[in-house]
């Protein structure tokens, strides 16, 4: 048997509340090394059987179909037995029902920050902004969190020759504000939502929502330009971030300026609750955009600002991830694993 015909693949997804990433790999070695890949935008599906469907028929997928001997998708949403219901979605999704229906040897679904969680540690360091340096603890709890459509947060120790990683729900914990401005915008948020969650507010939702507040309450209003950019824009969030990072817009700074800060106390609240000596990563599809933002400085001194402890949190690294597809490679990671264990 030839070496082609002995090859195995690894399928993997990273399904978040916008878009599904998808990637067939090669397995083996320390990296998987990407073959094909994919992005689709869920709005235009009504689950994620039919994503996976449409990937598996694409022609350099379809050509290894048979070879592929472990998938993993990594779901924005808890995972229990097998089995989610998407967060921001209400998709709800069996791994053994896929693998049944699409004729997979196996599907593992795993958290999205718990593949998030297994792919920084395969991050060169060009994948890696530090917004603080710190003084890192070798085997040390970590730290990785994330705003896009939602907040996703996981917990990394250190078990015997690795790390692994816990999945948390942390980003619906209670929104609690540290100033008079975010007491505000709590209350106004409040009588929306009844309760109020740090997702609410730290997400590209979220964004939206300070942008509506500071308008709503008189603080501003938006230029003209901003107002011109949005009629063809159909990303809010993204639109808000880039005239933000760029001052093009008042009120676009203020509303970026605001998020940041609640962003970095909500790290910091974490780094407090983990002591996360080993590292802090933020990660998801906002923070590589709005990098330039982070390191100004609003960030880290929300993320310190905690009193009698504020020392300890100066001696934690922070970095950003600037890879958006790390949640991809930890799905492929954990895919290699399986196909490992099965091997040996």
């Amino acid at each position: 048997m030839s070496a082609t015909a002995r090859r195995r693949y690894l399928l993997a997804a990273d399904v978040g509340g916008t878009k599904a990433a998808f990637a067939l790999a090669t397995a083996g070695g320390a990296r998987p090394q990407i073959v094909a890949d994919r992005v689709y935008a869920c709005r235009d599906f009504d689950g994620l059987q039919p994503i996976l469907a449409d990937f598996l028929q694409q022609r350099p997928v379809a050509e290894h179909r048979a070879a592929i001997a472990a998938a993993c998708l990594s779901v924005a949403g808890p995972v229990a037995l097998n089995t989610t219901t998407l967060t921001n979605l209400g998709w709800k999704v069996s791994g053994n029902a896929l693998a049944a229906e699409l004729r997979l040897p196996e599907v593992r679904l795993v958290n999205d920050f718990e593949a998030a969680g297994l792919g920084i540690g395969r991050l060169p360091p060009g994948e890696l902004e530090t917004l603080q340096a710190g003084s890192p603890t070798a085997k040390a709890a970590r730290l990785i969190i994330g705003a896009g459509t939602g907040l996703g947060v996981g917990l990394l120790t250190w078990q015997d020759d690795g790390y692994a990683v816990q999945a948390s729900e942390a980003g619906h914990a209670d929104f609690a504000p540290v100033d008079e401005l975010q007491d505000r915008l709590l209350a106004h948020l409040r009588r929306t939502y009844g309760r109020v969650s740090y997702e609410r507010v730290v997400s590209g939702p979220g964004l939206m929502r300070i942008f509506s507040f500071l308008q709503e309450t008189g603080v501003g209003i938006p230029s003209k330009q901003m107002q011109d950019a949005e009629k063809s824009r159909k990303d809010t969030a993204e639109l808000i971030a880039e005239f933000g990072l760029a001052k093009l817009d008042p009120l676009a700074v203020r509303a970026l300026d605001l998020f940041v800060a609640i962003y970095g106390a909500f790290a910091g609240n974490l780094a407090l609750a983990t002591v996360a000596r080993g590292g802090v990563y933020i990660a998801g599809g906002i923070a590589p955009k709005i990098a330039p933002k982070l390191k100004e400085g609003g960030f880290m001194r929300a993320f310190t600002s905690k009193g009698r402890f504020s020392e300890l949190l100066a001696t934690m690294p922070v970095h950003v991830v600037m890879n958006p597809l790390v949640g991809l490679l930890g799905a492929l990671l954990e895919a290699a694993r399986l196909v490992g264990g099965k091997s040996g």
